[in-house]
């Protein structure tokens, strides 16, 4: 990215937000600071009232406004692409609130952009094997959440739960949502149980706010699974996978700690976090002919007597 194209990103940036810290630039961009530095201030000198509180970040003093921007072809076709996630992917209320978003990103395009989003329209699609709520009346529990988060509400929901197999009642803080294994999940702090608590969002079947404003300090959703990772003892796991065979592993990947995956030559190389190796190895035998294990040392080692294990039992 040339520098003209940096600093016009730099700007959006500091619209998007209320205050931007100078890291969060830096990191983006993989620029220094220093150079962070020197494009804030040609900003300054194009006019843009950019304000600064030290150690704190940059902003835009209220009331300044960049004029709207042309989105670049790629820019338009990531939005449709999201807009098919989010169909798919989310409750009835926030695919609604998105699609009215989109008719307001579609109202100030371009001809030339409206005919690209007419054109591939019909050629991207979405398929999700199971609807999402589909055990429940629910259908706009993501909205509610997002909203009593923003305004640190509590809810009450009607649980049913996956252990006991009961309908039970609960007051919970929630302090935010996401999704893994094919699921939306929200951690929320119980006021039965005085703890957090993981909700799977299929298993809600209603769902209000509250009157009540929650006191308590809660930590981020980011910083809560971070610290959970670490109590469980999460190990990485690293290994490269024919590609040939990824499209069979599907959704089974993401019930073994699945994280991130990369090509490399004629291989898929796929990192977990795994809490039980052991487990891990059992699954990774069902292709472990088109496979192999890059880290750690100790999973080869186990893979190996259990192959000795397997041969000592058939033979």
């Amino acid at each position: 990215m040339n520098r003209f194209n940096r600093v016009t990103a730099i700007l959006i940036q500091l619209q998007s937000k209320k205050v931007v810290r100078a890291k969060d630039i830096a990191d983006r961009f993989n620029i220094s600071i220093r150079t962070v530095y020197r494009d804030i201030q040609t900003l300054v000198e194009a006019g843009v009232p950019v304000g600064s509180e030290a150690g704190i970040g940059y902003y835009l003093i209220d009331g300044y406004r960049l004029p709207p921007v042309m989105f670049s072809k790629e820019e338009v076709t990531a939005f449709l692409t999201a807009e098919k996630l989010i169909e798919k992917f989310t409750d009835n209320s926030m695919d609604s609130n998105f699609k009215s978003g989109m008719m307001k990103i579609r109202a100030i395009l371009r001809n030339s952009e409206k005919e690209l989003l007419e054109s591939i329209e019909e050629n991207i699609e979405v398929i999700r094997n199971k609807p999402f709520l589909d055990n429940s009346g629910n259908t706009n529990g993501i909205q509610i959440l997002i909203e009593s988060i923003s305004e640190r509400r509590s809810v009450n929901i009607r649980y049913h739960t996956f252990y006991s197999n009961e309908i039970k009642d609960r007051t919970i803080e929630p302090i935010g949502i996401f999704f893994s294994g094919n699921y939306w999940h929200t951690i929320a702090f119980c006021e039965l149980r005085q703890d957090y608590r993981d909700f799977r969002l299929d298993r809600i079947l209603s769902i209000s706010k509250t009157d009540r404003i929650f006191k308590k300090v809660h930590p981020s959703i980011k910083d809560y699974l971070y610290k959970i990772s670490k109590e469980q003892n999460l190990e990485t796991v690293v290994i490269r996978v024919d590609k040939n065979i990824v499209q069979y592993l599907k959704e089974q990947k993401y019930y073994n700690g699945f994280v991130d995956e990369q090509e490399i030559g004629d291989f898929v190389q796929m990192t977990f976090l795994t809490s039980s190796p052991n487990y891990f190895v059992r699954w990774y035998l069902m292709f472990a002919d088109k496979a192999e294990i890059v880290s750690p040392e100790p999973l080869k080692i186990m893979l190996r007597e259990k192959l000795l294990e397997i041969n000592r039992s058939n033979f």
